[in-house]
């Protein structure tokens, strides 16, 4: 084990924050003992701030129609090959019902950029969520709105947003985007978020072509200046129908050792292992749990619908990544150490 890397890891775990070269040194050079060595050190963080209590959020994706054309994305405009489908507001609540009854007290409502859903039908349906399931947190994962389109979510009752930057780095947004899209306002909307008082998760993707180390160093600092309550991160995916169709997926190695640093630098953050971790490794959100993530979202869409929310190819859809095997994924759980938790799960870091 090299004494540099271990020097380097107590430092951040101490002050929250590396140089630039120090961040460079770790994601290059560091050897696979020495990665297995920093996956240990955040899972010890974790179980300090957490013990042994995974999270669950219960996923319901309510509309694949997106206004976007991201580059790397299945659900993008252009796509004509993807069946579109909404949920309209009582399929939203049965999904809500069986959850709750499941055990869910998070529900996550994602959707592409899909304008059908007008400020006055979110409202509404958080609303009728927040009534029918009082104590019951929200989080939207919507993209990108206007601050008062924000405001009136929150009002009626959402209590959490994510918004995944993608990137912290403008000019390779513009690769992954097209011109129309703004990395400016997309920073916006995640300060919007923070000062009307939501708690705000950002997140990026890694191995996305063009994405150097010096971009994936840029994404800890960003980080550090946002401060989320959540981040999610993952693996790139590509899709047969995006123009990265012919591109290598990101590196599950990568990304977990990025995990492990995010959990060493905000050691109180909520840090799911993503689904794409588990598309990427069958184990895969075992591991990411095992590297200091804390959260996982089971999916309680409707079966008829999941293959259709397509964000990349291959995605895990069935078995125990439906919300309908909550006992295959206890077994999972237990199986490293741990068990699944029935509550809000509300973020301790302090916004």
């Amino acid at each position: 084990m090299d004494n540099i890397i271990k020097e380097m890891i107590a430092n951040l775990e101490k002050n929250g924050e590396l140089k630039k070269d120090e961040f460079r040194w770790i994601l290059t050079e560091t050897k696979e003992q020495e990665i297995e060595w920093i996956r240990q050190r955040a899972r010890s963080i974790a179980d300090d701030v957490y013990g042994k209590s995974i999270y669950l959020r219960g996923l319901i994706e309510f509309s694949n129609y997106c206004k976007n054309d991201c580059y790397y994305c299945g659900i993008r405009c252009s796509n004509k090959q993807v069946s579109r489908y909404r949920l309209n507001e009582n399929e939203i609540l049965e999904c809500c019902r069986e959850g709750y009854e499941l055990g869910f007290r998070t529900f996550v409502l994602q959707g592409g950029e899909d304008s059908h859903f007008t400020d006055y039908l979110m409202t509404k349906i958080i609303e009728k969520i927040k009534t029918c399931f009082p104590e019951c947190a929200i989080t939207l994962s919507l993209g990108e709105r206007e601050k008062e389109s924000y405001r009136r979510l929150k009002e009626a009752g959402a209590d959490r947003y994510l918004l995944r930057h993608e990137t912290a780095n403008p000019k390779h947004y513009a690769k992954l985007h097209p011109a129309k899209m703004s990395w400016e306002y997309r920073k916006q909307c995640l300060y919007w978020l923070k000062e009307l008082g939501y708690q705000v998760g950002c997140g990026f993707m890694v191995g996305t072509p063009y994405q150097t180390i010096d971009d994936l160093v840029e994404e800890l600092f960003f980080l550090k200046e946002i401060t989320p309550q959540m981040v999610g991160i993952g693996p790139f995916l590509s899709h047969k129908d995006t123009p990265f169709r012919m591109e290598k997926n990101g590196s599950l190695t990568m990304t977990l050792l990025l995990l492990s640093l995010i959990r060493i630098m905000h050691k109180k953050v909520l840090l799911p292992a993503t689904t794409a971790l588990a598309t990427l490794d069958k184990r895969g959100r075992e591991l990411g749990i095992l590297a200091g993530a804390n959260v996982l979202m089971p999916n309680l869409s409707p079966i008829s619908h999941r293959k259709k929310y397509t964000l990349y190819d291959g995605k895990v859809c069935m078995g125990d990544e439906a919300a309908e095997c909550r006992m295959c994924l206890e077994k999972r759980l237990e199986s490293i150490g741990y068990h699944s938790v029935v509550e809000r799960g509300d973020s301790e870091v302090i916004m």
